[in-house]
């Protein structure tokens, strides 16, 4: 049998003197070695997108990879990957780093400087686990390519004011009233709302998370509120300077286990690039940017696509824009945006009609809405636009939203730079 074989290398020296060791090994066909983690993620999930045969049997993961640490990449691959062997190349063989490198889902060490043999054992052993987990899967192992468990859509707004909590709680309500079971998290943690908006006061957050390196679901359910809507409720801190607890490896840990747990995890970022929102939008297999049709908005917009990729959160024309309180009398029009900001706007904008809000807004209860409010409507429809929801004949007959057209969907790719920046 014939072993594919990914070297995922950002040394240049480094990654020739694996290439021509893996050359040397029989049956195997060695990949160009790729130099970073964004590349390791996104060429994993273009092979994955075709077939779970067309994915390499072993990945090789360097210790000084980057921009994510080589063993966060390693839980990710692990976990979006399941049917993927992946084995680390590391300078430290001790027991401490084997055991981290178990923990976080790897099959083998390899320690430097290479050899030959070794180099062999833990190939084979990689590659023979592989195809027993493919055996195992067989027709079904496509299913979970995209980790245990369910999508996550993160909601971004443009600048503050554009609806972005709004639109956020009405995509997960939409979905709970199509059958899913749907976890909303509020990840704006110093001004979060999530909980004004339905009008939930509970004692525990997201912040309660932080400090948890195994997040079990006894530890998610004690964390998480059910409400009466049917959503699981993840809060923000109601003290803002908890938020700091939060940063980009344990937003990555708390959205693993709720992705784990739930099948869409729909997650409220607020206006504001942290450490652990850019985590979440790089994580996320939707990534919706909320604008409004006006000159400042659509220019906050653009200045938030153009961070994303200068940080390596995510490209422009795999963010998907809502335009919220759209008018057909308004100069900027969702094509224009689009063009601008050259992310890809949705079919269906929300339309400008505050009165219809300002009661349950008012209220702190948006769950209330009349089914009758054209921007509810807009909202829910957008929710099967993105592929929200579940089988349309489960949808109630009050949900306007079609499950069809659901945007094409792109591999997050690494957010890295952010702590560096913090650091600096």
């Amino acid at each position: 049998m014939t072993t594919r074989i990914l070297p995922a290398v950002g040394d240049p020296d480094a990654a020739r003197a694996v290439s021509t060791l893996l050359s040397q090994l029989p049956s195997a066909e060695p990949a160009a070695p790729v130099p970073d983690s964004t590349s390791l993620l996104d060429t994993l999930a273009r092979l994955a997108a075709d077939s779970v045969d067309e994915l390499p049997e072993v990945v090789l993961v360097h210790e000084r990879i980057g921009p994510v640490p080589a063993l966060d990449l390693i839980r990710e691959v692990a976990l979006r990957f399941p049917a993927v062997g992946v084995v680390l190349i590391s300078s430290d063989a001790g027991p401490g780093l084997f055991s981290a490198a178990m923990d976080s889902g790897a099959r083998g060490l390899i320690a430097l400087p290479l050899s030959y043999e070794e180099l062999a054992a833990r190939v084979q052993a990689a590659a023979q686990w592989s195809a027993g987990v493919r055996r195992h899967l067989g027709g079904g192992a496509a299913d979970v390519l995209t980790g245990p468990g369910g999508r996550v859509v993160t909601v971004t707004g443009a600048k503050g004011g554009v609806g972005t909590t709004f639109t956020a709680v009405q995509f997960a309500l939409a979905a709970a009233a199509s059958g899913r079971r749907t976890a909303l998290v509020d990840l704006d943690l110093q001004a979060g709302d999530v909980g004004s908006y339905l009008d939930v006061q509970f004692r525990r957050s997201i912040a309660d998370l932080a400090g948890i390196q195994d997040i079990s679901p006894r530890v998610v359910q004690d964390a998480v509120y059910d409400d009466r809507t049917g959503l699981a409720l993840l809060l923000a801190p109601a003290d803002g300077e908890r938020g700091e607890e939060v940063d980009d490896r344990a937003a990555r840990h708390i959205v693993g286990a709720l992705r784990s747990r739930y099948e869409l995890v729909v997650i409220d970022c607020g206006t504001q690039v942290t450490g652990a929102n850019a985590a979440a939008v790089e994580m996320a297999d939707v990534a919706v940017l909320v604008t409004t049709p006006d000159v400042v908005a659509v220019r906050a917009a653009k200045r938030m696509v153009r961070m994303w990729e200068r940080l390596q959160v995510r490209k422009a024309e795999d963010t998907t824009m809502v335009v919220n309180r759209h008018s057909k009398h308004t100069e900027i029009q969702p094509a224009l945006i689009e063009k601008i900001t050259k992310t890809r706007a949705t079919r269906t904008p929300v339309p400008a009609a505050f009165k219809e809000l300002q009661a349950v807004v008012d209220a702190g209860r948006v769950q209330d809405l009349d089914n009758r409010s054209t921007v509810k409507q807009a909202l829910w429809t957008l929710a099967g636009e993105l592929g929200l929801l579940s089988a349309p004949d489960n949808a109630p007959a009050t949900a306007t939203a079609t499950a069809g057209g659901a945007l094409a969907l792109r591999a997050p790719g690494p957010v890295s730079r952010l702590r560096r920046g913090r650091e600096g």
